[in-house]
């Protein structure tokens, strides 16, 4: 099947459920966006009401125009908002899709959250929409981000030289690449990162 962007998919195992994203989440995400050090490697940021809303809104609006797909994190196991994440550059004719702009609270983090919110979104994308790969971005100095990324089975494609400004603002840095193929997921990747869920 296709990403419907105005279907309202809600993925959810025991430990995590991904609810598209909404504005009344704002008030839920709030307390845990005003952590700086969350926002380090985003262009945008919500550290604040005015800014956490603008970021919603526009998440919410470039679902409409059928650009992404966001989510609102929520950790069953704490009964709390965990942060969020979202599908973008979706195309039905080359059966691609990317992930990113994932954030979580700092209570949330190293918890095992996030390699259940991977494996829901993974197995969405690869059984459902049936593409042939999700690809993933970085700063190639976000080594926490990084790490993520190769623990819940991506592999380094390379990397855009000069991408990104630096966030010391001083000269440029370089943008990583990472992937799963569909294979990959088949034969070897999900049967580990589902032995990794907590």
């Amino acid at each position: 099947m296709a990403l419907n962007f105005s279907e309202d998919y809600i993925l959810e195992n025991r430990r995590v459920k991904l609810i598209p994203l909404r504005i009344n989440h704002i008030k839920n995400l709030i307390e845990i966006s005003k952590d700086e050090s969350i926002w380090i490697y985003f262009f945008e940021h919500g550290k604040d009401l005015g800014s956490l809303t603008t970021y919603v809104e526009s998440a919410i609006e470039n679902r409409k125009l059928g650009r992404e797909y966001p989510f609102a994190i929520y950790d069953k196991r704490t009964g709390k908002y965990a942060g969020s994440t979202r599908f973008y550059d979706y195309s039905q004719d080359i059966n691609t899709i990317k992930l990113g702009h994932t954030w979580l609270g700092k209570d949330f983090q190293g918890t095992g959250l996030n390699k259940n919110v991977k494996y829901l979104l993974f197995k969405f994308a690869f059984e459902k929409l049936k593409v042939e790969r999700i690809g993933f971005g970085a700063y190639s100095d976000n080594l926490r981000s990084i790490a993520a990324m190769k623990s819940v089975g991506c592999k380094t494609e390379g990397f855009l030289r000069h991408m990104f400004p630096s966030i010391n603002g001083i000269g440029r840095t370089d943008a990583i690449l990472m992937s799963i193929l569909k294979y990959e997921w088949e034969e070897s990747v999900k049967n580990k990162l589902k032995t990794k869920l907590i």
